[in-house]
């Protein structure tokens, strides 16, 4: 069974390596995630993972309400990835200022990407996503997985040999794995 996050936050506290290994490997790919759909390269995703962890040692007993130590992260990587891109920006103004007098306004020129808002409520959604297909039985897992995460799509065929099950059975299954999950994901939101 997997540790709450209040649990791991308390167990950090007391100094247990294992809760923080658990609190990294289960937060750092959403962490990564921010800085780099932001347009940020692998070394200063890396920084950014590191400076959040760095963060919350040094925060760690401030923390009010541990059961929401990924909400705490989350906005934690969102300023580190702001900060710089916004010390990428003054470079990158700074270095046109050089080239031409009216850099700035090519600095200021709107995107059609995304806002970094629109991009976090993604990212996450993927998390809790992953997260809850990560703590349903095997067999639901494994079909999902067959499903909707394979590189090449599978026939129902191809699934039901795989699981040992008849294929019309799939779809059924199917319908009950999503109903797990929709529990799981809604219990994550309370």
């Amino acid at each position: 069974m997997e540790l709450s996050d209040a649990t791991l936050v308390l167990a950090c506290r007391r100094g247990d390596a294992h809760a923080w290994e658990a609190l990294v490997e289960r937060y750092q790919r959403l962490i990564c995630s921010i800085p780099r759909h932001s347009g940020l390269n692998e070394d200063e995703v890396a920084d950014i993972l590191q400076q959040v962890f760095t963060k919350l040692i040094e925060k760690l007993d401030d923390i009010e309400q541990p059961e929401r130590i990924r909400a705490w992260l989350v906005t934690t990587a969102r300023r580190e990835t702001f900060e710089v891109l916004r010390r990428n920006r003054r470079a990158v103004a700074a270095h046109l200022q050089n080239i031409q007098p009216d850099a700035e306004e090519i600095v200021n020129v709107p995107s059609d990407a995304p806002l970094p808002e629109e991009i976090l409520v993604q990212l996450e959604a993927e998390h809790a996503l992953r997260s809850s297909v990560a703590v349903l039985d095997e067999r639901c897992r494994t079909l999902l997985t067959l499903l909707y995460y394979s590189r090449e799509p599978l026939s129902y065929a191809e699934i039901a040999a795989r699981l040992g099950v008849s294929e019309g059975s799939i779809g059924p299954m199917r319908g009950r794995c999503f109903e797990k999950l929709r529990r799981i994901l809604s219990e994550l939101e309370n």
